[in-house]
């Protein structure tokens, strides 16, 4: 095996974050539709997808601490994280309103935003951007991009820069 070829094989660290978020968003997916409770959907995902093939799927390797942290964060902050969600969204679209792939997103994104510092919130913005993408078509991830960078500019002043024309506009 030639040292290219090794490199394509490894996953970085980064893609497994990445990996496990997707993986986060769809577990709380499917606990928010299905009903199932935290510790059976992490265990199901742990032994039957993150890195598995499961019915001709294959699925990327995964941190499986961080797709745990972000699953049972969320669950366990939700009734903070909810709130946060909801006054960042406008008026005619409460969270309830929101299909359930979008609300996970929001609701993980939000949740790394207010919880892991130690992650850059352009990183964690981008990364659920992507999420979004590999959902929708439509104008669901510019949602989500202006969503979770009005968060992140309250749980996180001063970290993301201010915007031209914010920087600019008088208070009236």
């Amino acid at each position: 095996m030639t040292e290219a070829t090794d490199k394509s094989r490894t996953t970085k660290p980064a893609n497994k974050r990445g990996a496990a978020r997707l993986a986060a968003v769809q577990a709380l997916y499917q606990m928010d539709v299905v009903g199932t409770g935290v510790m059976e959907t992490v265990a199901e995902y742990e032994d039957l997808r993150l890195g598995k093939e499961l019915d001709g799927e294959t699925y990327h390797a995964a941190d499986a601490s961080w797709f745990r942290s972000i699953v049972a964060g969320v669950v366990e902050g939700q009734k903070q994280i909810d709130p946060i969600v909801h006054a960042s969204l406008s008026d005619d679209w409460p969270l309830a309103r929101i299909d359930s792939i979008l609300r996970a997103i929001l609701r993980a994104g939000v949740f790394e935003l207010s919880n892991r510092q130690d992650v850059p919130a352009k990183v964690v913005i981008t990364e659920y951007v992507d999420i979004a993408k590999a959902f929708f078509d439509g104008d669901e991830p510019k949602m989500v991009n202006g969503v979770l960078d009005r968060v992140s500019r309250s749980v996180r002043e001063g970290e993301l820069a201010e915007k031209p024309d914010e920087a600019t506009c008088e208070p009236e």
